[in-house]
């Protein structure tokens, strides 16, 4: 195995089968590059300048924004004086400076239309030199019934005015060279824009004899990967105690790189740092302009010529009519040219921070709203979230690549950076939620190297080949991961619950309120078992949940962030059970003038409830049946006075229909007054049970109030 790791140590895979082809030696070589797992790297560059001197470096046009941000120089005998770039000014702006117009990408027409005045020779079937006079459209016929609309040129000549179609001119010159120049420039601004690709950087040293120089930046680079390969041997031992065998293991750790540069990466010092440092993005590359407001003068209107009229009396009275209206005019014409701030009264200022024009339509303290970059800029400030959020991020550790790395451009390769003896223990995985019938083979890798593992895909082997793939997370040396990588077919795991009533634990009674303690229990079992050949160190894995818990007698042999994890040693053909007992405890509060008897027998004679919550849940008992006993009392005569007044209602209307004289109408009468008594007598009892349940109820009141039993 030792000799194996040590070939694969001196290996570099590259994802082509083409040869590493060197570039010319660059003025300042690569020879430093630390990769990280946050999306950026640094790349460090060095050479050797003598005196005064200017290193050209040349990067892609969407890289130089890292570059302003992060760029540092340094020069250990002189001065780093100047960096210079090409700035990528916006080329609309830029067009826009010159005198011919073609931002918008002008017709030949729409061009000889802004030259109107300029002297052009045009070569057509007929040559002409001239002056441009301007450009229109004409519908001209073609064919019988067909007509289509043709753009002409007009130039006065020599020899007068003359019209050419357009489409007749093979060839025409500007005349005034100043135009020409600037049209040639603009179509080499024009041509700049369609290669943005490449932009040149000049750096400027400031020193005298040769000396080292260093340039270092940030860009953005792809996330540096990991890959392992775990090798497992034979068994080491046995799994005696309920220990799984341990087995021999080599572990090989594979980084894999990119160079997605334009520059070929050769004998480059490379480092892999896994962290988070924050790293963002700003746009400092091309120029920034913000808006400023205009602000018009203010116009003043010219007086009015005056008029004097004759100091006649048949002047005055005939022009009279006449000079009124042209003073009505004049007013009003001066009010027209006035500013419109002004026609309400003084101008006002802009109001502090805002922007606005005093101009027709808008109140001089009326804010425009932002337009261009300004608006732009507050979107994308108002756009940014928070990155304050819960993630583990894993401890920072460096791998340092011992051998130079040569890497060409748009090259990947993959780097070895583990390959030691590891220790490991073989496994059987349970978990119900993720495969109900089987456990899943795996190991428990310890980290036995002195090197910080980083998260990746694990492919596993052993003697017989391929085993499986598994995934590990981040591993400090020392630290302990579990990984599964096939499922085990040979045990079988029969997940069953077991129903468990629950318990009253305790009641208190505490002024009014019972206050009831309870536990819930549920129990599941599992039935292992071992149809192999080989003992299993079997783990099971239970759920955590909020507010469940192990029962006392019950103990985990781990316990993870989120699960219970359970050993037990599976041996071929001996099935065993493993049942998971839990327990929660709630409590139920109740007001106890709300319960009925039946509930408050239940939690008297519940085998958590006290000798002093028993004795008062009585006396509250006793307490709740005599009023109960003074109500029923006073419903009977309620009931009783309802059932006299219903029978003396059927003797009044028997009374009406007899002679006052007879008998029976006399025994109604002393019917009636005997019944009025005994009435009089019901209404007084009905008064005191009244009163008795009104005391009654108060005392049951302030008994509750008092209580604080447990």
């Amino acid at each position: 195995m030792n000799r194996i790791i040590r070939v694969v140590m001196a290996m570099a895979i590259v994802t082509s089968g083409e040869s590493f082809v060197a570039a010319a030696e660059p003025a300042l070589p690569l020879e430093k590059v630390v990769l990280f797992t946050s999306g950026v790297g640094y790349f460090q560059h060095a050479g050797e300048v003598t005196g005064d001197a200017t290193v050209e470096m040349t990067f892609k046009a969407d890289e130089v924004n890292d570059l302003l941000k992060s760029m540092v120089v340094e020069d250990e005998g002189g001065a780093a004086s100047t960096v210079n770039y090409a700035s990528r000014d916006p080329i609309t702006k830029t067009l826009d400076t010159f005198d011919i117009k073609l931002a918008d990408n002008p017709s030949i027409g729409d061009l000889l239309g802004r030259l109107r005045g300029e002297k052009i020779d045009i070569d057509a079937a007929t040559p002409v030199t001239g002056t441009i006079v301007g450009v229109e459209s004409r519908v001209v016929p073609v064919g019988a019934d067909k007509t289509v609309s043709r753009q002409f040129v007009t130039i006065l000549a020599a020899d007068g005015l003359r019209t050419l179609p357009l489409e007749s001119i093979t060839r025409l010159r500007l005349l005034n060279p100043r135009l020409q120049e600037e049209l040639e420039k603009a179509l080499a601004v024009l041509a700049l824009g369609h290669d943005n690709e490449k932009k040149s950087v000049m750096l400027a040293f400031t020193g005298k004899g040769p000396r080292k120089v260093r340039v270092g930046y940030v860009q953005e680079s792809p996330l540096w990967k990991t890959s392992y390969r775990l090798m497992l041997g034979d068994d080491a031992g046995g799994a005696g105690n309920g220990a799984g065998p341990e087995v021999k293991a080599a572990l090989q750790g594979w980084a894999i790189v990119e160079n997605t540069t334009d520059n070929d990466w050769k004998d480059v010092r490379m480092s892999l740092v896994s962290g988070r440092p924050i790293s963002f993005a700003m746009d400092l590359y091309p120029p920034l302009f913000l808006p400023r407001p205009v602000v018009r003068p203010e116009l003043y209107a010219s007086l009015l010529p005056q008029v004097y009229g004759q100091d006649m009396a048949e002047a005055k009275a005939a022009f009279a009519g006449a000079a009124s209206g042209m003073a009505e005019r004049a007013r009003e014409m001066a009010k027209s040219q006035m500013p419109q701030d002004r026609k309400a009264g003084a101008a006002k200022p802009l109001a502090p921070g805002r922007r606005g024009e005093a101009q027709g339509g808008l109140d001089g303290d009326a804010a425009l709203p932002m337009q261009g970059q300004e608006a732009e800029m507050l979107r994308a400030s108002t756009s940014l979230k928070s990155l304050a959020e819960g993630v583990s991020l894993g401890e920072l550790f460096r791998y340092e690549i011992a051998t130079p790395v040569t890497l060409a451009r748009q090259r990947s390769a993959m780097l070895l950076i583990v390959a030691d003896r590891v220790t490991a223990e073989r496994v059987a995985l349970y978990d119900e939620r993720v495969l109900a019938k089987h456990p899943l083979s795996g190991v428990r890798l310890k980290n036995t190297t002195p090197l910080n593992l980083m998260q990746g895909p694990v492919t596993v082997y052993d003697a017989e080949g391929y085993c499986g793939d598994a995934r590990i997370e981040d591993m400090a040396p020392g630290g302990e991961r579990l990984l599964s990588y096939a499922v085990d077919l040979d045990v079988e795991i029969v997940p069953r619950a077991e129903p468990r009533p629950e318990e009253i634990v305790s009641v208190r009674l505490v002024k009014g309120t019972l206050l009831v303690a309870r536990r819930l229990a549920r129990s599941r079992k599992l039935e292992v078992k071992n149809s192999g050949a080989k003992p299993v160190k079997l783990l099971i894995e239970h759920p955590i949940e909020p507010g469940w818990k192990l029962v006392a007698n019950q103990k985990a042999d781990e316990t993870t962030r989120d699960r219970y994890r359970f050993a037990v040693a599976a041996e071929p053909g001996k099935p065993l059970t493993l049942e998971i007992a839990e327990e929660m405890p709630v409590e139920q509060s109740s007001a106890i003038a709300n319960l009925d008897d039946n509930a408050i027998l239940l939690y008297s004679r519940a085998r958590g409830t006290s000798p002093a919550v028993q004795e008062s849940l009585a006396e509250l008992i006793r307490r709740k049946q005599e009023i109960e006993r003074i109500v029923r009392e006073k419903a009977d005569r309620e009931q009783e006075i309802n059932a006299i007044g219903q029978e003396q209602a059927r003797i009044r209307e028997n009374m009406g229909r007899l002679e006052r004289t007879s008998d029976l109408y006399t025994r109604y009468v002393q019917k009636f007054s005997q019944q009025e008594t005994h009435m009089e007598t019901l209404r007084e009892e009905i008064t005191q049970r009244q009163a008795q349940e009104h005391q009654a109820r108060q005392g049951l009141d302030a008994y509750l109030l008092q209580l604080d039993v447990k």
